[in-house]
Order: C-alpha cells, then sequence, then structure tokens
C-alpha cells in the first residue's frame, strides 16, 4: 500500500482537486474517495448514478474493479469523475 496523487475533476464541479489515495485501491474506492472532497459541498449527489474513472488525457474509462496501481496514472495525472448510469 502506497499512497498516491492524482488530480480528480468530479463531473459538475468547479475545482479540481489533488487527492491522495490508495494505489491498492479499486476504481471504485477511487472514485469514493475523490467524491468525498466534491459529492454533496460543489456537486449534488446523484444516487441513481455510478461514479465511474476516466482518464482525461485519453477518454479512457476505466473498469470499476481495477486497481489504481494497474492504470498507469503519473502522480498528479487528472482523472474526471463522470456519473454514469448503473
Amino acid at each position: 500500500m502506497a499512497m498516491f496523487p492524482i488530480a480528480s475533476n468530479v463531473e459538475g464541479d468547479m475545482a479540481i482537486m489533488v487527492v491522495m489515495v490508495d494505489d491498492e485501491g479499486t476504481m471504485d474506492e477511487v472514485a469514493k474517495a475523490c467524491a468525498y472532497h466534491s459529492v454533496g459541498r460543489r456537486v449534488a449527489p446523484r444516487p441513481d448514478k455510478i461514479l465511474r474513472v476516466r482518464r482525461s488525457s485519453t477518454g479512457e474509462v476505466y473498469p470499476r474493479d481495477m486497481r489504481l496501481k494497474e492504470a498507469g496514472l503519473l502522480p498528479t495525472e487528472c482523472v474526471d469523475l463522470i456519473f454514469s448510469d448503473a
């Protein structure tokens, strides 16, 4: 387990946050950690949707069970969190 900094851009948020996440965490866990700083604060909750992690530079949406360390992201690289249907 190592803490890894990523920049997080949550859909509908005006701010990009740098969030420390566990590199062993799944993309669902990354989404949860990043959403904590935006959803319910500057972004309205959308309980009928799932937050998915998308690489900003390529538009690739990661599998929900993929581990962060498998994604090939660089420290402080930006990811988008997008609301998706279940």
